[in-house]
């Protein structure tokens, strides 16, 4: 069981929907304030007011993250509600399919502002202030495609989350002495808002890839966010958690 996050504030980029939603969920039943960020106000809205009625400890940003002015405005609104920031989980992700022929100088931009650049610039905006609690927890969501394996038409988001990895390692050097842990989950298949649009035999394929018999569920990586983020993993840095249901393990595909 994680321990409590009472008291704590934790932001969670793409905290609308899908993974974000379930991080944000469980962060708030562990205790914390949970600040959701997303570009869209409606969307946030809603999740606000279905994870918490009272209001009291959510709040809704609505942000771009992929410029510096939009990730300082985050930590400034969540520092005035909320007096701290704790746990920063970089969630937010976008994942346009473009295979080798078809990749542009504006795709190639539109993956990195959000996967990349956004990940270096909130955690800039949030540093003084996780140092300054000293003991700032922050989880980066990357993915088994580009660290781990690979997929048709998934090139550049496969290189931006293996570049996510690099970036966790070393910055978890240079925050380490100020008692900031930085770490990254890698979710496999994971079932969310948009898996029933997608091709039914394709999902029943993934399905069948996954040696514990079921699609992943944001609950799931969730759980994991939870771990990385509590006191329990006070010891651990730098370090990345495949979350996949044993997808990556078996030498030939898994029937």
């Amino acid at each position: 069981m994680t321990s409590s996050l009472r008291g704590r504030t934790a932001v969670v980029t793409g905290g609308a929907t899908g993974i974000g939603r379930g991080i944000a969920e469980r962060l708030l039943g562990a205790g914390a304030n949970v600040v959701i960020v997303g570009r869209r106000a409606e969307s946030l809205a809603a999740a606000a007011e279905a994870l918490d009625p009272s209001g009291a400890r959510v709040l809704a940003r609505a942000a771009d993250i992929s410029g510096r002015d939009g990730c300082h405005a985050v930590a400034r609104d969540t520092v005035e509600r909320f007096g701290t920031i704790d746990i920063l989980c970089l969630n937010a992700g976008v994942y346009p399919a473009a295979r080798l022929g078809e990749i542009t100088e504006d795709h190639l931009r539109e993956v990195a502002a959000t996967n990349l650049f956004g990940t270096v610039y909130l955690l800039q905006a949030c540093e003084a202030e996780l140092i300054r609690g000293g003991r700032g927890r922050v989880v980066v969501t990357s993915s088994i495609t580009g660290p781990v394996t690979g997929y048709p038409g998934w090139s550049v988001y496969g290189a931006s989350k293996a570049a996510q990895l690099g970036f966790v390692r070393s910055v978890a050097l240079e925050l380490a002495p100020y008692g900031v842990t930085v770490n990254a989950v890698l979710p496999g298949k994971i079932e969310i808002e948009a898996t029933s649009e997608q091709d039914p035999d394709y999902v029943a394929r993934a399905t069948r890839a996954i040696p514990v018999g079921r699609l992943g569920t944001p609950r799931d990586v969730a759980a994991a966010v939870a771990f990385l983020a509590s006191e329990d993993a006070g010891f651990i840095t730098g370090q990345s958690l495949v979350v996949d249901g044993g997808q990556v393990l078996p030498e030939t595909p898994y029937l």
